[in-house]
């Protein structure tokens, strides 16, 4: 039996708690601060703050209780990337008998911009990232993931915790790759949404894709990344998925702001992701003089930060 504890009670927290109970040899049980969600799960087998029409796998059980931790074979963090740190610090005071396996699901970085996998307290991690919006995993559509991690635990998840789920996966060592893409493609989800709110074309979605594809393989090779990543799950599976569809926040932000609307309200929860991405990659790709090797970056940090116009913006982009 894998004792998997899921930290995370909101909705893709409880999406993939969904698809592991499918698997019989799992016991799942979600850990969540909310205590209406925990009461919600335990007695209706519903999480009725997140999907209240929706009923849950019966042996899902959840807890507020730090304790649950103890007993944990793998837990899987799906949480806000920001409070990742400082929880991962917290539950490690109750991780004595085991050395479980602890796999990042949130995309996004520590709050000091640093990649989560290296700022967390544990002997084995890894990351996990790929086209996977939260409500079809919870409807049971087949979806896929990149796992960055060791080669045995990537077996031990696809052939042992995956059985049976509909989920599936594929591989790499290079788990700073796999964080770094699934940092990316938010930002530069905003910027394939800019130019769908102003064209709303096929023709100029996928050139502003293929240049994004292109600035985010460069962005790997400077980070000494595998740069062959970017044609894995979590690389143009996922920037596709959420650059391209209108069920991503990130790009209907881009979307309105194409459409004319303001910015001006770009920290908000459902943006800052990618809002925060803009900024750390503008500043950074401008410090290292790349200006012209990251005109995408370029143009939104100087929409976004700097006052320049969507006009600016455009004639860069498809330029």
């Amino acid at each position: 039996m894998n004792n998997i504890v899921v930290a995370g009670g909101g909705v893709f927290g409880t999406s993939i708690s969904e698809r592991l109970a499918w698997n019989s040899n799992n016991n799942v049980v979600i850990h969540s601060v909310e205590e209406d969600v925990v009461e919600s799960i335990n007695t209706e087998h519903k999480n009725k703050k997140y999907f209240p029409t929706r009923f849950l796998n019966r042996s899902l059980k959840a807890t507020t209780d730090y304790k649950v931790f103890e007993d944990a074979d793998e837990i899987f963090l799906v949480i806000p990337s920001k409070a990742i740190v400082p929880f991962s610090k917290e539950i490690k005071k109750y991780i004595t008998k085991k050395d479980p396996l602890v796999i990042n699901l949130a995309k996004g970085m520590s709050d000091d911009g640093a990649f989560i996998t290296e700022k967390i307290p544990f002997n084995r991690t890894a990351s996990m990232k790929g086209p996977s919006f939260a409500i079809e995993v919870l409807n049971g559509f087949p979806t896929a993931f990149t796992f960055g991690g060791s080669q045995v635990d990537f077996d031990h998840v696809k052939n042992d915790l995956f059985k049976n789920t509909g989920l599936t996966l594929d591989h790499t060592d290079d788990i700073r790759a796999v964080e770094l893409a699934s940092i990316l493609k938010n930002m530069y989800a905003i910027a394939i949404g800019l130019v769908s709110g102003r064209y709303n074309s096929p023709n100029v979605d996928f050139l502003v894709y293929t240049k994004a594809v292109n600035e985010i393989r460069e962005l790997l090779k400077i980070f000494n990344c595998d740069e062959e990543v970017i044609f894995k799950y979590c690389g143009i599976g996922d920037l596709g998925l959420t650059g391209l569809n209108d069920l991503s926040r990130n790009r209907t932000f881009g979307m309105l702001i194409g459409k004319g609307f303001s910015h001006e309200n770009g920290e908000s929860a459902t943006v800052i992701e990618g809002y925060r991405t803009i900024k750390l990659f503008g500043e950074m790709t401008k410090e290292k003089h790349l200006e012209a090797k990251f005109p995408l970056v370029q143009a939104l940090y100087r929409l976004m930060y700097q006052g320049s116009s969507l006009n600016d913006y455009l004639i860069t982009a498809l330029s």
